[in-house]
């Protein structure tokens, strides 16, 4: 898990857009605010910190200190425009430093060099990816799905957030028409979908009774759900965009940003 943290809107896109496309299968989570950050840390075991150095209300240098009374382990980076601040860093045992603007290849650099190198975990948690395209992933491994309607399906479901669906309404969703041979078909994407979650060990994931399908929202681990509970995190991973490749999806969409505009 990676976390990055600039009081400044623009470079911390800047940042995280570059974090991204250094490690794509990253979990990233961004902060414009450092109590902010310090909340989550608190909750949530991190490797690395990129940190701008210098915030209002409190320094990055400040930051460093307190994150790792709460994470001892943790790679600090620290981000900044003035060059002035690499003694007082290194005095911290920070993992690096980069300057402003930041790139891929200045983060790679960092995170191919880290103080404290980071071992491989494994999640026994589905990551559910709602915001851009809908995607899935399983100890941080894209979920492959025999039918791309199968994955339509189930993000379908967590749309409900665990509210029940039933075949006739599964069968209008994924092709607007709920006759007997749709539904037919829909027992293999069915199917499909448990087998898949089976297979990548999290099948208690889909709740099944008769005629009656829905998903376990509090194994999974996603986006749209963090948005929900208001979690900062989440709140500045939203640009605009949800389940972006499903027209049903389009409802939904209009909720989050009428929520996200006040």
């Amino acid at each position: 898990m990676i976390l990055a943290c600039d009081d400044e809107r623009i470079p911390l896109e800047l940042l995280s857009a570059s974090i991204r496309e250094a490690r794509p299968e990253a979990r990233l989570f961004a902060f414009g605010d450092p109590m902010e950050l310090l909340d989550f840390a608190r909750q949530n075991q991190a490797d690395v910190a990129f940190l701008d150095i210098q915030m209002y209300g409190m320094t990055g240098l400040e930051l460093a200190k307190r994150l790792k009374d709460l994470i001892p382990e943790i790679n600090i980076i620290f981000v900044t425009g003035y060059s002035q601040y690499a003694g007082d860093a290194m005095m911290l045992r920070a993992s690096g430093y980069v300057m402003k603007p930041t790139t891929k290849e200045m983060i790679e650099t960092e995170l191919a060099n880290l103080r404290h190198p980071v071992a491989e975990k494994k999640t026994s948690r589905l990551r559910v990816q709602c915001f851009g395209n809908f995607e899935v992933y399983a100890d941080e491994q894209p979920v492959h799905f025999e039918f791309s309607r199968t994955k339509e399906m189930f993000a379908y479901l967590v749309d409900r957030r665990g509210a029940a669906a039933n075949t006739g309404e599964l069968c209008c969703v994924l092709w607007e028409d709920d006759s007997e041979s749709r539904k037919v078909q829909l027992r293999k994407h069915l199917a499909d979908l448990a087998h898949t979650l089976e297979r990548v060990g999290a099948a208690d994931v889909f709740l099944k009774a008769r005629n009656s399908f829905a998903v376990a929202r509090d194994k999974l681990d996603c986006d749209f759900y963090s948005f929900l509970r208001g979690d900062s995190a989440a709140v500045n991973a939203y640009f605009g965009e949800y389940m972006t490749q499903y027209s049903w999806a389009e409802m939904t969409l209009g909720s989050l940003k009428s929520e996200n505009r006040r």
